[in-house]
């Protein structure tokens, strides 16, 4: 069974980080690529970053580039997204999903999901 599990998540004033992890079992990590999605209050689902299998290459939506990055640790089978620079607009419940996710749309009906771990960005 696959599981994926988010931590890290907090308050936080702007300008801080965070770092969240996302532990994965049941599948063989190192294979697939691996993506954060969020959901603000009151919105839909935006999609964050992508890393990918093999060369771990990263891919990130304009609303985070140069603040976040993502990474993966394959031998401990963990997905990782460090937050920097955050701003009130970064407010959301943050997931991970495996594998292929459709970029302008995420649904979480569709493939493996995390439960979600909230952030919150306020002085």
């Amino acid at each position: 069974e696959v599981q994926l599990v988010e931590s890290g998540g907090g308050l936080v004033q702007p300008g801080g980080s965070l770092r969240l992890s996302c532990a994965a079992s049941g599948f063989t990590f190192s294979a697939y690529r691996m993506n954060w999605v969020r959901q603000a209050p009151g919105k839909g689902l935006e999609w964050v970053s992508t890393i990918i299998s093999g060369d771990s290459a990263t891919r990130y939506a304009d609303s985070v580039k140069g603040r976040f990055t993502i990474s993966r640790d394959n031998a401990k089978n963990t997905l990782y997204l460090q937050m920097n620079s955050l701003k009130p607009d970064d407010t959301a419940v943050y997931y991970c999903a495996k594998g292929y996710i459709d970029y302008i749309a995420p649904n979480r009906a569709i493939g493996s999901w995390g439960q979600g771990t909230q952030v919150t960005v306020s002085s």
